[in-house]
C-alpha cells in the first residue's frame, strides 16, 4: 500500500511517504523552493501545494503517481463551518474552502498520472494526533498512549485531546474556535514585532527574560474548563506594555508581558494534560500541533502532569500533518503502520555526488582520513563548523545533519553565532551531547531527548564551563547523542571531548536568518560562501576558509 500524504492549507506545506506501513520520505517544501515555511499562511495561498516535497517523496521510493493507492490531504474542508459560526470572522475561510475542495485537481495537475478520486481529506487535528500517536517509537498498534493536540486553528476547531488504542483514535475532547491557544500566542508575536505563525519561538527566548507579574492578570482570560477544554478571551495586551513595530527596542515591559502569558500557557497545557490522564490513565502522552514546539511548556508537562513518558513529534507544526495524514489513511486502508524511524526523513546525497558538486564549483576541498577529527581540530580551536551530513530533517530543528557548531566554552560565542546568522541576539543556541555524558550534566528534563523539544536545567558546576548554550534562566535545549543513532556526529564530539574535557557542542540550524534550513550541496556552498564559517563539513569532505574568521564576538 503506498500513499501519499499532503499539508498544503495554512503554511509549512510539506509532503510524506508510506509504503507497506512504512514512512520512507518526509520533507517540507521550504527545503525545495528556499521560502522560507514554503509560503506565508494567507487565504490566496491556499491552493499552493508542495509539488516539489511530493515530486521527491515519489522519486526517493521509485513510485509513479499512478502507482499511489491514496493521497491523503490533511484538512477536510466539508468540516469548515463559516467565519461567523467560528467567531473569527476570517472572510479568507471562504476561499481556504474553495481551494481545498479543489485539491484533488490541483494535485492530479501537480503529479501528472495520479487520479483524483485517490484523494481523501483528514481532519485537521486527527492528522496532527497520527502524526504523534501512531508515530511515537515503539508503538505496535497494540500498545495504548494518550495524545494531546493543539495549534492555531483547523477546520473549526484548535485542540484535540485523545487516545488510540489498537491503533484507532478515540476522540475525548475538542475545543472549538474561536477559542485558541496558539491563535492567542499568534497575537502576541505580533504584538511584540515579530512575524506570526513564524517567530513564536522568539517569544518564547524572549520570556526568559522577564517576571511573569501579569500572571493574576491572566487567569481568567486563559484557563482549563472542566470539560477537557479551555478558554482563551481577547486579550488587549498594550495594557501590559506597547505594542513594537519590527526593528523596535523591546523593553522590560515587553519581556514581562512574554513571560507572564508564556507561563500562564504552560500552566493551561498542564491542566489539560492532567484532564487527559485522568479520563485514560495511560503511562505515555504524545504531543503535536504547533504549541507542542514550545519546548519549556513541554518540561512542565512531563514534571507536573502523571504521565510517566512525553513524546513529541519532531515536525509537530503543519508539516507533520502531512505524515500524520498518510499514517491515518494507511490504517483506514488496513496496513499495520509502523513508527517513524526518525526525523532525518528528507534527502540525502552520496559521496560522489558531493564530490561532483564541489568539482563543479571549482572550490578547493580535501578528504580527510576522519571527517570527524577533522571538525574536532577545527571546533576545539574556537572555529565554525557548517556541518552537513545525511539525510535532512524533517521538521524545524537541526539534529545533527543540517548543522551549524561551535565551542560552547566560550561566553562570546552566543552573540558571534547569533551574528553569524544575522539574528537577535537574545536568542539561544542548543547543546548538542553525548547520551552517556548527558545526566551529569543535565537534569529535569527527559534523557534521552534526540529531538530538542525539552528544556533541562545546566548543571551548577557546568554553566561556566558551557557558557554559550546555558540559557539566561540556566537552562537549555538540549539534544542527545546516540552512538548507535548517529555515530559520526557521536564521534566527532568525542574527538573535540578528548581535546577539551567538554562533551558538548553548540548546535543551531545550518542557515541564517529569513532563509529556510540548507538541505542540497548547493545550498551548503552558497551558505559558507556567505557567511562567517571556517569549515564546512560535507560529507567526507571539507572546505576550508582561507583567512579564519574572528574568535570574537560583535
Amino acid at each position: 500500500m503506498k500513499v501519499l500524504g499532503i499539508n498544503a492549507i495554512y503554511h509549512d506545506p510539506a509532503a510524506a511517504l508510506v509504503v507497506d506501513g512504512t514512512v520512507v520520505a518526509a520533507a517540507e517544501e521550504e527545503r525545495f523552493s528556499r521560502r522560507k515555511h514554503g509560503k506565508r499562511p494567507l487565504p490566496w495561498s491556499a491552493w499552493e501545494l508542495p509539488e516539489l516535497s511530493a515530486a521527491w517523496c515519489l522519486k526517493e521510493a521509485g513510485i509513479r503517481p499512478e502507482d499511489l493507492d491514496a493521497v491523503a490531504y490533511s484538512f477536510d474542508p466539508g468540516l469548515m463551518t463559516t467565519p461567523e459560526d467560528t467567531g473569527l470572522f476570517d472572510d479568507g475561510d471562504v476561499m481556504r474552502k474553495k481551494y481545498a475542495e479543489m485539491a484533488p485537481d490541483f494535485l492530479a495537475h501537480g503529479l501528472p498520472g495520479l487520479d483524483p478520486a485517490k484523494v481523501r481529506f483528514v481532519k485537521h487535528h486527527v492528522a496532527h494526533a497520527a502524526s504523534a500517536g501512531l508515530a511515537v517509537p515503539g508503538f505496535d498498534g497494540r500498545r495504548d498512549n494518550a495524545v494531546l493536540v493543539l495549534d492555531g486553528r483547523g477546520e473549526a476547531h484548535s485542540h484535540l485531546a485523545g487516545r488510540y488504542v489498537d491503533g484507532q483514535l478515540e476522540v475525548l475532547a475538542g475545543q472549538a474556535l474561536p477559542h485558541s491557544l496558539g491563535l492567542m500566542y499568534e497575537e502576541l508575536t505580533d504584538h511584540l514585532g515579530f512575524l506570526r505563525s513564524s517567530d513564536e519561538f522568539k517569544v518564547m527566548a524572549m520570556a526568559s527574560y522577564g517576571k511573569p507579574r501579569f500572571v493574576g492578570d491572566l487567569a481568567e482570560l486563559i484557563r482549563a474548563t472542566d470539560d477537557g477544554g479551555f478558554r482563551t478571551e481577547k486579550i488587549d495586551f498594550t495594557e501590559f506594555a506597547p505594542r513594537l513595530g519590527k526593528g523596535d527596542q523591546w523593553t522590560e515591559a515587553h519581556a514581562d508581558l512574554a513571560a507572564s502569558v508564556q507561563t500562564r500557557l504552560e500552566e493551561v497545557l498542564v491542566d489539560l494534560a492532567r484532564w487527559v490522564h485522568a479520563q485514560t490513565g495511560d503511562r505515555v502522552l504524545t504531543l503535536a500541533g504547533g504549541t507542542a514546539l514550545n519546548c519549556v511548556a513541554n518540561t512542565r508537562i512531563l514534571a507536573e502532569s502523571p504521565f510517566e513518558q512525553v513524546w513529541v513529534q519532531p515536525a509537530a507544526g503543519d508539516a507533520g500533518t502531512a505524515l500524520g495524514a498518510a499514517l491515518h489513511v494507511a490504517r483506514e486502508l488496513g496496513e499495520q503502520t509502523q513508527p517513524m524511524p526518525g526525523a532525518a526523513l528528507g534527502r540525502g546525497w552520496s559521496d560522489d555526488e558531493i564530490e561532483q558538486v564541489l568539482q563543479t564549483a571549482a572550490i578547493d576541498y580535501e578528504r580527510p582520513d576522519d571527517v570527524a577529527e577533522a571538525v574536532a581540530e577545527v571546533l576545539a580551536d574556537n572555529g565554525i563548523v557548517a556541518w552537513f551530513q545525511g539525510r535532512s530533517e524533517y521538521g524545524p530543528r537541526a539534529l545533527g545533519h543540517r548543522s551549524l557548531l561551535a565551542h560552547p566554552g566560550h561566553e562570546a560565542n552566543l552573540e558571534r553565532m547569533n551574528d553569524v546568522k544575522g539574528r537577535e541576539q537574545f536568542r539561544p543556541v542548543a547543546p548538542m551531547v553525548l547520551l552517556e555524558k548527558a545526566p551529569e550534566i543535565f537534569s529535569r528534563g527527559p534523557i534521552p531527548s534526540p529531538y530538542m523539544l525539552f528544556v533541562h536545567d545546566v548543571a551548577e558546576e557546568w554553566r561556566d564551563r558551557i557558557p554559550t548554550v546555558t540559557h539566561v534562566d540556566g537552562t537549555a535545549r538540549i539534544q542527545t547523542i546516540d552512538p548507535e543513532q548517529q555515530p559520526l556526529v557521536h564521534r566527532m564530539i568525542s574527538a573535540f571531548e578528548r581535546r577539551t574535557g567538554i562533551p558538548v557542542v553548540v548546535n543551531t540550524s545550518l542557515n541564517t536568518a529569513g532563509r529556510p534550513m540548507v538541505d542540497d550541496p548547493r545550498d551548503a556552498l552558497e551558505c559558507f560562501g556567505s557567511a562567517p564559517v571556517d569549515l564546512l563539513a560535507i560529507g567526507p569532505f571539507v572546505v576550508r576558509r582561507t583567512k579564519p574568521t574572528s574568535r570574537t564576538g560583535g
